[in-house]
């Protein structure tokens, strides 16, 4: 009886929350491990929460990544996986098979799950969504370096999402962008995310990763951040807290929390319904960054 009581206090735990998002928005970084995992349970676990947020009124928009089966896909045709400041250095053979691997292989399994838990969703490849600029990084000397097809996001074409928003269908977008002359760009998922939820003005952006959220040090989960405001981050990143691979997530949390979005969550996708336990508990499991 006292379990069965418990359960009932995670419901009435979480009612203040489901009144208080009903029919807002609600990016959602879609990533990690856990995409990988040989089973579908684990694999698939995600879908089941976004369906939930779709249950009870909440508008999820999932932007996804998939890195490690894209380096498998580029070891299987003999290309090495080469990284410069936390991005994919792409020619143009590569972002052939980023294009297919995310827009044609892992967003149409994605919603499959979505719809196989009883929700709604639609697959975009982000090439209909998404327009960029080809991204332009320095070295530390200021030397420009050249990465090849990888973009930096500029436009959201909000309007099939919107779309899809008001059918209560949830859209999901893979993170890839049309550039210069009509070609396809690989994009950093982080920051496309980020993107889109400035352009829906969406109330909450959820990262997911392999870590628990935002950690003082990177070798000692106990250091996690629970909270954090925008303000602290500079501080951060300078003492290398902020490393490398994070520098995007972090740098976009702060463009969309300065561009209106309420939130930003880091949660860690390995633990079964991190998203949920972040958004519906008093206590979460991530790290929250607010302005």
């Amino acid at each position: 009886m006292d379990e069965i009581i418990s359960k009932a206090a995670t419901l009435l735990e979480a009612l203040p929350y489901i009144q208080r998002f009903r029919s807002q928005i609600f990016v959602v970084k879609y990533g990690g491990s856990f995409m990988d995992s040989p089973d579908p349970e684990v694999r698939h676990r995600v879908a089941r929460d976004v369906v939930f947020l779709e249950a009870v009124g909440i508008n999820p928009v999932v932007v996804h990544g998939g890195g490690k089966a894209i380096t498998r896909a580029l070891e299987a045709a003999r290309v090495k996986a080469q990284f410069v400041q936390g991005h994919r250095v792409t020619d143009a053979a590569t972002a052939e098979i980023v294009d297919r691997v995310l827009s044609r292989e892992i967003n149409p399994e994605i919603v499959k799950a979505i719809q196989d838990f009883g929700g709604k969703a639609r697959g975009f490849a982000g090439s209909e969504i998404f327009r960029c600029r080809k991204l332009c990084l320095e070295d530390e000397s200021g030397k420009p370096v050249d990465v090849g097809f990888v973009g930096e996001v500029y436009e959201v074409n909000i309007d099939p999402l919107r779309e899809c928003i008001r059918r209560s269908s949830t859209p999901v977008i893979s993170p890839t962008a049309r550039g210069y002359a009509g070609k396809i760009y690989n994009c950093n998922a982080d920051i496309a995310a980020a993107k889109t939820a400035i352009a829906l003005k969406a109330r909450r952006l959820v990262f997911m990763s392999d870590v628990p959220g935002l950690l003082r040090d990177p070798q000692d989960d106990t250091t996690l951040m629970r909270h954090l405001s925008a303000a602290e981050v500079p501080e951060l990143k300078q003492s290398g807290v902020v490393g490398e691979g994070m520098i995007p997530k972090v740098d976009s949390a702060i463009a969309a929390i300065e561009s209106g979005v309420e939130k930003v969550q880091f949660v860690d996708g390995r633990i079964p319904h991190s998203v949920l336990l972040e958004i519906f508990t008093d206590a979460g499991v991530g790290t929250e960054v607010v302005l």
